[in-house]
Parts: structure tokens; sequence; C-alpha cells
């Protein structure tokens, strides 16, 4: 949907060229609190409003065509509408969408999933990402009698409390609204990256499980130094901690069988979501077999009174979400699609890096596998005009932080106006997507920088 730049501000423009979106967006603002229904629609000056999507396309209630990299928040390698999954779905809306009830599509979904996953013995369903990370801690508190989660500072593990703290800048921030001191006392937070402060965090004692993102905390926006899995694996081990791969984002998008299986480093735990469903609502639990007996009931009243953790959810495994799952992940198992998503990343993350070195501005595209991100206003020691998984010389913070910039808020809405939606300061990129709509976003990428060099943003 390129659009011929005019003498109005990125915000003007963007406000009349999605002048729907707004009258939306004021309307929501009067009935549901702050107007959105997931902070990460949060952005400025107002989000998108989607009519209808289709292959690595969404169209606004505008008629705006846009090439999409939000994926259903990474849930979509396949892309929108994928015709397998669909046709899964609706064999299945026939029979039932809600059973209450055990059901034979149920055991097929743990299935594939203990196919695929490496360390996935027994596996568990929830209905969501947060649910899964919270299952797991609970689990590996139950399983060891220790009452500390360890978490790395920038890591992403869901909304639910005991995942919040030292997940954004200031890492060391003690309290959390609404989240008692007293919870986020049970949560230990070290960097990333830091052998020696994980193991002597670990030596205390107290620690139930490490919990990490295994690309790097939020989806790879702070890498992981090469051999850290390796030592982190080593160190839980030795001082008798579970280990926890959230492989939420990573699960089946790094590889079939998920970062675990593409680095050959296996947990103890792993969670799941997004791909796991299909891009339906559903998440899981999977780990080692005597790890995850503690979720089971025995005939053994003292056992199931005091030892059995309590796992309820009236959506988990629900048979529209198990047959979207099953669909996908056996369509997704021989790890052809992780590939050719993971090469159309790489022509992008290179494509918008040459973008911004030929105009010379400050800043750079990085990550891993299928995943981007852009942090306009930055410069890193080893920006190329090409791929880049691992920014050097800036810090965990600055990373994390980069979504915020200035530079960063009129891209989001000027990319937006040249036909591409973002994701939280970069995005994830599906199979559906062709090389020609990679090179249509770098153009795009190319054109927006150019209106936010008129607006005067990089000048400081």
């Amino acid at each position: 949907m390129a659009q011929v730049a005019t003498d109005l501000s990125i915000q003007q423009e963007f406000a009349r060229a999605f002048a729907g979106s707004l009258a939306l967006h004021r309307q929501a603002r009067g009935v549901i609190a702050g107007g959105i229904n997931h902070d990460g629609r949060h952005v400025k000056p107002f989000p998108p409003y989607i009519a209808r999507a289709d292959g690595p396309h969404k169209w606004d209630v505008d008629g705006n065509k846009l090439l999409d990299y939000v994926m259903g928040h990474g849930s979509l390698l396949l892309g929108h509408n994928d015709p397998d999954i669909l046709a899964a779905m609706r064999d299945q809306l026939g029979l039932g969408t809600h059973y209450g009830a055990c059901h034979e599509g149920e055991v097929r979904w743990a299935e594939a999933i203990s196919r695929l996953v490496p360390s996935a013995e027994r596996v568990k369903i929830t209905g969501t990402g947060t649910e899964a990370t919270l299952l797991a801690m609970r689990v590996a508190r139950a399983a060891t009698g220790k009452p500390t989660i360890l978490k790395f500072e920038g890591h992403f593990h869901g909304w639910q409390d005991y995942a919040l703290k030292g997940e954004k800048p200031p890492f060391d921030a003690s309290t959390s609204p609404g989240v008692l001191e007293q919870v986020l006392a049970t949560v230990a937070v070290v960097p990333a990256n830091d052998p020696g402060a994980l193991e002597a965090r670990l030596a205390e004692g107290d620690v139930a499980a490490v919990i990490m993102e295994p690309s790097g905390g939020s989806w790879a926006m702070i890498p992981l130094a090469d051999g850290f899995l390796a030592a982190t694996r080593d160190l839980a081990s030795r001082y008798g901690a579970l280990l926890i791969f959230d492989e939420v984002i990573t699960g089946f998008r790094w590889a079939a069988g998920g970062a675990q299986a593409r680095f050959g480093v296996l947990p103890d735990l792993t969670t799941m979501a997004k791909i796991v469903a299909g891009g339906m609502p559903g998440g899981a639990v999977a780990g080692r077999a005597e790890v995850m007996e503690v979720l089971e009931f025995r005939d053994d009243p003292v056992w199931n009174a005091t030892r059995k953790v309590r796992h309820q959810g009236t959506y988990n495994a629900n048979p529209l979400a198990a047959a979207a799952g099953v669909a996908c992940l056996d369509k997704i198992a021989d790890g052809g699609h992780q590939e050719r998503a993971e090469q159309l990343a790489v022509r992008l993350r290179g494509g918008f890096n040459t973008a911004l070195e030929r105009r010379g501005l400050p800043g750079f595209a990085w990550g891993e596998s299928s995943v981007f991100h852009v942090a306009l206003g930055l410069s890193c020691s080893n920006r190329t005009a090409g791929d880049l998984r691992s920014p050097e010389g800036v810090s965990a913070a600055q990373l994390k932080a980069s979504p915020s910039s200035r530079e960063n808020g009129l891209l989001y809405p000027g990319l937006l106006l040249e036909g591409v939606e973002l994701f939280s300061g970069g995005g994830m990129v599906s199979v559906a997507h062709t090389e020609d709509h990679i090179d249509e976003t770098i153009s795009a990428f190319d054109r927006a920088l150019g209106r936010i060099e008129v607006e005067g943003a990089f000048a400081g």
C-alpha cells in the first residue's frame, strides 16, 4: 500500500490513512480498559484494527493491505489460513468444539509433541504459554522441594506473577504493580551469559529450577553467547536444579524439535504454545517422566492430597485446538518449513542492514532463525551490510528498550504507511512469505527510513 510522501508528519498521515482504526480505538477506549486486550498492542499513535487475513497479508478496516510480520504473535509459521489446518478444524467443528471430556485428538496431539521434542517423555496440555510456564514452575518446586525459581535478565515467560521480575529494565527492580513482594522474593534474577553469576546463585542451594528462553531473552532480542546453554545445563545439574526451556517462541520454529533439537542441549522441562496449537489457543508442558510424575494421580490418598500438583483448565486440549495442533505439527515435522522461513529472515535482516549502511544511519537489524529485531538510533560495533545474529557493544538493557526509542516509535507507523506491520520492534517470518515479499519489505523499510530522516529523528 505504498503511500506518496506528503508535507504531513508520519503520525498525521497515519491518522488520515487509518481513520477507521482511529475511530474504533476511540470507541474501544470507552469500553475496554486502555482500549486494548494485550499490552503488546499498545502502539503510538494507535493500533490498526484488522478486518481479515490470508497468507502473509492482513487487511485493516480501511482496506489497507499489510504485509504481516506479527504472524499471530509468532504462532503462524505457516501463515494465515493454512488450508490443511483449516480443513482439520472444519472437520472437527461438525463433531463438537468442547466435550469437557477426554478424546482421541488430545492423545494424538501429545504423541505428536513427544515425537518432535527430544526431552518430551510426558506431556500436559495447557490453555496458553503463560499457563505453561506457571505450571512448569509449580512442577519444579514440587519435584525438588525447593522454593526459588531462577531466571535471566530480559527473558520473557508470560505475564503470570512469578515471570515478571527482571523482564524489563531496570532489571533489578524489586516491585511490580499488583504482585506481592513475597511472591517476587521467590524469584532470583541474574544476567545471562555470566556462568559465574549463575553458579554463585545456584550455590545458595534453594533453586528449584532455572528457566530461560534458549534463544536468548525475548526471542533472540538479547542473544546468548556460544556455549552458555550447555554451561547452564551443566550448572543446573551440578546444583540439583531443574532446567526449564521456555520454547513458546522457539518451539517448532528454531527446528522441528525446537531450540533443544537445534542446539543439542536438553532441558528437564519444556514449555510450549503458539505453533504447538497451530495458531489456536493452546500450550503444553513436557518433560522427563520422573519429573512429570508429580502431576499424576495415584491410588494413594496421602500422595494425592499432599504431593500431587494440581492442574486444571476448562479449555485444556479442547478438540478444536487439538485438531489444529495435530495438523500443524504433522505438516512441519520434516523441518523444511523452518529452514525456508529462516532463509527468508536472513534475507530480510541483511536487507535492512544494507539500507541502514547505505544511508549512514545509526541502527541495526538482528535475530536468529526466522525472527528479526530492529533498533534504530543505536550503534553496534559489528554492523555490516548483511545479516547479524548478535550485536556487539550494546547492553542487554539497551537492546530490551530499543522498541521504545523515538526512531522505532516512528518506524512502526511509517512502515504501516508503506504496507508493512512489525511486532515489538521486529517480527516473525512465515513460509507464506516469498522472496518478493521480503524484497518489498526491504524497499518499504528504506522508504520509511527516509520519512523518519525528514522528521529529524536521527539528528539527536
